[in-house]
């Protein structure tokens, strides 16, 4: 999966085929080539015809190699091969040629823990192979011209006691002494020929090659390749390697080369990172490297040479992919967005475990497009459907929002976006695709839906009495003024203020929305504004409001609005909480801030509801019954205390009633008139 701003798979493929090192891809159990880039095709001797084809078919010149065997193994026992200076016959120019090899072929498991593809990479080492046999040739030889000297001491010796018995034979001995200096020379001129073959070998070699010749290690014979990793020039010819190097101290490089140049047993290093000096600065780099003891005719090692490749850029870019994949799935996870590819011939997923939590799926959970499928409320199925083959008939993104019932008979909300994928015959095999739980925006829209159907009925029931009342108003006019006309103007005044109340709601929410409440600030004393916060409470009589507190507290802070808190807060106890006579009011003053609660004793609220009574829209039931309003005033409240910068909260108990708090700074936070704008 890709970010925007990643490179797409279609096209990291594409890249990968350029890459000077040969990568192929293999799946199932006869070996079918999914993919191979360029330079695996070009050690085959093929061109991309051979891609879907089986490894056999491809490539029947490796029957009677060990190769297809050792694939099918690794594809049955998901353990990964490794093999260095592997021999293999291939076809050039319709000619068989021997060559050799490094290679891998490395078991890439599944979900199911099965092996899904083989990753096969490999580099040539032919060269490096003949320069081995070349440097075992000259040991030979030299060995040889030991043996020839050994021979030619012995059959010395021989004579020397001949002559003494034999002096006629001096003149056939001195012959055959000088025949013997005559090989001598030609041994020696060959092992000089060798040498220079050897030097110039290093020398040309398309990969970096080093001799370093005895205990310290001087630099006896270097290469181009060698030099432009170390950013030297042939000045370090005959000088240690902690003299031309002297970065590579504290490194464990030197430590290597003792210990090679001790047992006799070369190391193999792989992508190993070396910081080396470039423009004064030290350079992190990475290589894959092999130190290949030499030995004398007595066995000891004489010098090491180095063969190395430096992959840098691949280790980089590598990192940087897992980076960048890292980086994504820490935004998939944050936005909980779930992705998959569904396999349209066979209905399998691979998909992660977002997606499948989406569908109330466990991570350990199988999860088919047959098991999505179901899971979508059968209404909505044919739907769905069509939009799927829409998308793939149009090769177009497709875009659904549904409803699915989850194993525990939950409905959740998806939001699902997908795209079909096509093979080279222009077949739509895959879709990917990424889903979202909007389950929350439902509700919240929802919510909306049924706020707008509660006020417009909230609205019309005042206006109609209204409307009644001028009317009945209209018809007796004429008639002297009477109690009817003054019952009639009251139920009108009535109605009136209670509209009011409800656009006075609907305003507030409208400026909250907006980020345009103001806030007017002035210091008061917050015990008289309390008091005659509950003087309507008190008039009717029927609750009795006991007020707590420092009489003396003042605070800065918008009095207007903080009462209209206080205010919706009572009238709340007194229109929930029908049994609860008293209803408290209190102040509490703590060295931060000031704490103000309104507890009444009524039924109390189940602890489910509280987490949304201050959302927007939230309209709970009590003990089964419907009470007028908006649902607004709560969530007012709460705007109105955040403006602030205070806080405000409720604690409830079923049966023994509700305390709901706020809290305001001591210290006055911003501007004496604060716009939220």
């Amino acid at each position: 999966m890709n970010s925007p701003n990643q490179i797409h798979a279609d096209e990291l493929l594409s890249v990968l085929f350029y890459s000077p090192n040969a990568t192929a891809v293999y799946k199932d159990e006869d070996v079918k080539i999914l993919s191979a880039n360029e330079a695996m095709l070009k050690f085959w001797g093929k061109n991309r015809e051979i891609i879907g084809k089986d490894f056999r078919s491809a490539l029947p010149e490796l029957e009677g190699q060990p190769f297809f065997e050792i694939l099918r193994n690794v594809w049955q026992s998901g353990e990964t091969f490794i093999a260095k200076d592997y021999p293999a016959v291939l076809l050039t120019n319709g000619f068989p040629e021997q060559f050799y090899f490094d290679f891998e072929y490395r078991a890439i498991p599944g979900p199911d823990g099965k092996t899904k593809y083989i990753l096969h990479t490999a580099s040539e080492v032919t060269e490096r192979k003949e320069a081995l046999k070349m440097v075992e040739e000259k040991s030979r030889s030299e060995q040889k011209l030991i043996d020839d000297l050994s021979a030619l001491n012995g059959e010395y010796l021989a004579t020397n006691e001949d002559l003494i018995s034999k002096h006629e034979e001096l003149f056939t001995a001195n012959h055959e002494l000088l025949s013997i200096k005559k090989e001598l020379l030609t041994a020696n001129h060959t092992l000089a020929q060798n040498e220079k073959r050897f030097k110039n070998l290093v020398e040309k070699s398309p990969v970096a090659m080093a001799s370093l010749r005895g205990e310290n290690f001087e630099v006896d014979i270097v290469n181009d390749k060698a030099l432009l990793i170390w950013n030297k020039d042939r000045s370090v010819v005959g000088m240690p390697l902690s003299e031309a190097l002297p970065e590579v101290k504290d490194q464990p490089f030197i430590g290597i080369l003792k210990e090679v140049y001790a047992t006799g047993i070369p190391y193999f290093g792989k992508e190993l990172k070396i910081m080396l000096k470039k423009s004064g600065e030290l350079t992190e780099c990475y290589l894959n490297f092999v130190y290949q003891p030499i030995f004398d005719e007595n066995n000891a090692t004489t010098s090491i040479l180095i063969v190395a490749t430096d992959v840098t850029e691949q280790v980089q870019a590598r990192e940087s992919i897992i980076e960048i994949n890292n980086r994504l799935e820490i935004a998939l996870d944050a936005s909980r967005l779930g992705s998959t590819e569904i396999n349209l011939s066979t209905g399998s997923m691979d998909s992660t475990n977002q997606f499948k939590y989406n569908y109330g799926y466990r991570t350990e959970d199988e999860f088919t497009y047959l098991d999505l499928y179901q899971s979508i409320l059968p209404e909505h199925r044919r739907r769905i459907k069509d939009l799927m083959k829409n998308s793939i008939k149009n090769n177009e993104v497709y875009k659904a929002e549904y409803p699915v019932k989850w194993k525990d008979g939950s409905i959740h909300w998806i939001q699902a976006h997908g795209r079909p994928r096509f093979n080279k015959e222009g077949v739509a095999d895959r879709m990917v695709g990424m889903n979202a739980d909007i389950t929350d925006k439902k509700l919240a829209e929802q919510r909306k839906d049924d706020f707008l159907s509660v006020a417009s009925h909230e609205l019309k029931t005042p206006l109609t009495a209204v409307r009644a009342s001028i009317q009945l108003l209209n018809r007796i006019k004429e008639q002297p003024y009477s109690q009817t006309h003054i019952r009639l103007i009251e139920q009108s005044d009535k109605g009136i203020e209670k509209m009011c109340v409800l656009i006075d709601d609907l305003l507030n929410m409208s400026r909250l929305g907006q980020d345009q409440l103001m806030l007017e600030y002035h210091r008061f004393n917050l015990h008289e504004m309390l008091s005659k916060s509950g003087h309507h409470i008190r008039l009717e009589g029927k609750h009795k409001i006991i007020l707590t507190g420092d009489e003396s507290l003042e605070i800065d802070a918008d009095k207007h609005r903080i009462e209209q808190v206080v205010i919706n807060l009572l009238n709340n106890a007194v229109k929930y909480a029908k049994g609860s006579n008293e209803i408290h009011l209190f102040t509490e003053a703590e060295p931060e801030y000031i704490k103000v609660s309104v507890r009444d004793f009524g039924q109390g609220i189940q602890e489910a509801v509280i987490p949304h009574l201050f959302d927007r829209y939230f309209r709970a039931e009590h003990n089964g019954k419907s009470y007028s309003g908006l649902g607004l005033g709560l969530y007012i409240c709460s705007e109105i205390i955040k403006k602030h910068s205070g806080k405000i909260g409720v604690t409830s108990k079923m049966g023994e009633g509700s305390t709901f708090w706020f809290t305001l700074p001591r210290k006055r936070m911003g501007h004496a008139a604060v716009a939220a704008g």
